[in-house]
């Protein structure tokens, strides 16, 4: 093992800690007053150089260069790679010019709704939201900050269906105690803007899909006569962004299989709205400390599910309001 890595050339030596320093000859010279956006820039060069270094790695060796830098160690070999290949290339690009922190959203708010729901899932029956989950994570300590969670009584199908009450654990005593979702909606809008959302702090919603906004959250504003409330309008998919990331096929993106990848095990009970959330959130941390930048790259409009492009200026939801009601 010594020979091969004294066969290996000069320019891909690992990364170390002197190569994340910039020397005085560096900072000095014309590289700084290149357009951090030039490719040509020599320090692009280098971190193609590193990468092709880390790509010849094996899992051990990726596992030890991770714990040399106090990073993360856990997940398959492909996740490790990238975690390694993006805190290098940070460290790299922070030496030429300082990343902005005031350009990222503050908050991220995740919400992983449950819904009546029948064995076999006929397609002509109506799905109403009956958990609303808030997880608030806050991007600057990477930690869950708050929680909301509220029950919702359902009304075109008041009687929950014992395959409904298996799988998501609540039960029809629950539902029947609740309140009906334009009263829960409100109380979820109080809650964020008790929380300065939208006006001192920026956010935006992340989803594990597409399904919670485009479908749950919409059929629900149908069946309760109201509008899509502006403020989950635009979302994180983060199956997308997991997906696009890693590099990883669209059957690799399911919840329990993502925190597989990534070295992690499911927490609490699955299918219960806070608890998947909870988890899903463990999994945009994750991704942000890998250096992911996550962003909105869902939207609605005019009732149609549509993409937006990574090309698209960052920028954080509204101030939540509670929506009209329909004519």
């Amino acid at each position: 093992m010594e020979e091969q890595k004294e066969n290996r050339p000069q320019a891909a030596r690992p990364p170390g800690k002197l190569q994340c320093r910039v020397s005085d000859q560096e900072t000095n010279g014309k590289n700084t007053a290149s357009n951090p956006n030039d490719f040509s820039d020599p320090v692009y060069k280098e971190i193609a150089m590193t990468n092709g270094y880390i790509n010849r790695m094996t899992r051990d060796e990726l596992r030890s260069t991770l714990a040399e830098f106090k990073l993360d160690t856990r997940g398959v070999k492909d996740v490790l790679k990238k975690r390694l290949k993006n805190y290098y290339k940070k460290q790299k690009l922070m030496q030429k010019e300082p990343v902005n922190g005031d350009s990222y959203y503050d908050y991220i708010c995740v919400v992983d709704f449950e819904a009546t729901c029948e064995e076999g899932n006929p397609p002509e029956f109506i799905h109403e939201i009956i958990e609303f989950p808030v997880v608030l994570l806050n991007t600057h300590t990477l930690e869950i900050e708050d929680t909301f969670q509220q029950y919702v009584k359902p009304e075109i199908n008041p009687k929950l269906s014992e395959f409904c009450v298996g799988l998501t654990g609540i039960t029809q005593d629950i539902v029947d105690k609740a309140d009906t979702f334009p009263q829960v909606l409100q109380n979820v809008v109080d809650w964020m803007r008790q929380r300065e959302l939208g006006t001192k702090y920026s956010y935006c919603m992340l989803t594990d899909g597409s399904w919670d906004m485009s479908k749950f959250l919409n059929i629900q504003c149908r069946v309760s006569r109201i509008k899509h409330p502006s403020f989950a309008k635009k979302w994180i998919n983060i199956r997308k962004s997991y997906g696009n990331f890693y590099k990883v096929p669209r059957n690799q993106t399911k919840l329990m299989i993502m925190l597989e990848k990534l070295g992690m095990s499911y927490d609490g009970r699955p299918h219960s709205g806070l608890d998947d959330s909870k988890n899903i959130a463990r999994i945009a941390i994750r991704m942000l400390q890998d250096g992911c930048q996550l962003r909105v790259n869902e939207k609605m409009h005019a009732g149609q599910l549509m993409t937006v492009s990574s090309s698209t200026p960052l920028e954080g939801a509204p101030a939540p309001q509670m929506p009209r009601y329909r004519n």
